[in-house]
């Protein structure tokens, strides 16, 4: 009888527990935001994915614990948003193809910290100002022909050689390599948002540059032409995107362009 009032009792208290637990009101508040150019006010455009720029959110509201990375990513044109974050207190930062917000020395000391502490209650909207590392601008029109896409981009430094140096050398490791624009990307696909996580390899092309020989290319047109060939009748959209060598968070990220549509003739 002893047994079989106990077999009877247990799952009525499992029922009850699991009830306590999963009486919690689901994550409802939301952050969202803005990554911009100190310098000049514009969004940092970015990819999608982890290759491009990234939020980490850490709670500090529970003390007893070590907060955890909540981590989520730019959508191309440089916002973000979370809709399912949960009332609290938090630090929240963004790491992306620019300066970092938070830098370290070797000794673990903190030299600059421009993450922000903040309350997340209903709707709470921030913005970071950076220094992007790289500045790419379309220059005229792409043109067609015979399937293949021609496209003219510049790029130019949106921070100078002192202030990239001067940020980043104190933190140890430092090298004048750091600023060597070590690649620049025309990217092909059949979706707006393309870049690094979206890009069809058929049609894309990379050019690749050795050392420092990209220094005399800075700020002047630079002319790139898609491989293989595109079907007639085809739309596409393309952008273009160039990185240093240097790498935030172990990811050497791209800074990009805006995206453009273009219309292959039949």
């Amino acid at each position: 009888m002893k047994k079989s009032l106990l077999v009877l009792i247990l799952p009525l208290l499992m029922s009850v527990y699991s009830c306590e637990i999963d009486n919690y009101e689901p994550p409802g508040e939301t952050l969202k935001g803005r990554v911009v150019d100190a310098a000049t006010g514009e969004l940092v455009l970015t990819d999608q994915g982890s290759e491009g720029t990234r939020i980490r959110m850490r709670e500090l509201s529970w003390e007893e614990a070590e907060p955890e990375n909540l981590d989520f990513y730019c959508m191309k044109e440089g916002i973000f948003q979370n809709t399912k974050v949960f009332r609290g207190f938090y630090n929240v930062r963004a790491d992306g193809a620019f300066i970092p917000l938070i830098r370290v020395n070797t000794s673990g000391d903190t030299l600059a910290d421009e993450s922000m502490n903040l309350q997340i209650e209903g709707l709470t909207e921030i913005e970071f100002r950076v220094q992007p590392f790289l500045k790419l601008e379309w220059v005229g029109q792409p043109t067609v022909e015979d399937g293949k896409v021609t496209a003219t981009v510049k790029v130019s430094r949106a921070v100078s050689p002192e202030d990239f140096r001067a940020k980043i050398e104190p933190m140890g490791g430092y090298s004048d390599d750091f600023l060597n624009v070590t690649d620049v990307r025309l990217f092909v696909s059949q979706v707006p948002y393309v870049g690094y996580r979206d890009w069809d390899n058929r049609y894309s092309t990379i050019v690749e540059y050795a050392g420092d020989s990209f220094e005399a290319l800075l700020g002047e047109p630079v002319t790139i032409t898609t491989q293989g060939t595109i079907p007639p009748g085809r739309t596409v959209f393309i952008r273009a995107a160039a990185r240093i060598n240097y790498a935030t968070e172990n990811i050497r990220r791209h800074n990009y362009n805006e995206a453009i549509r273009v219309d292959i003739p039949r």
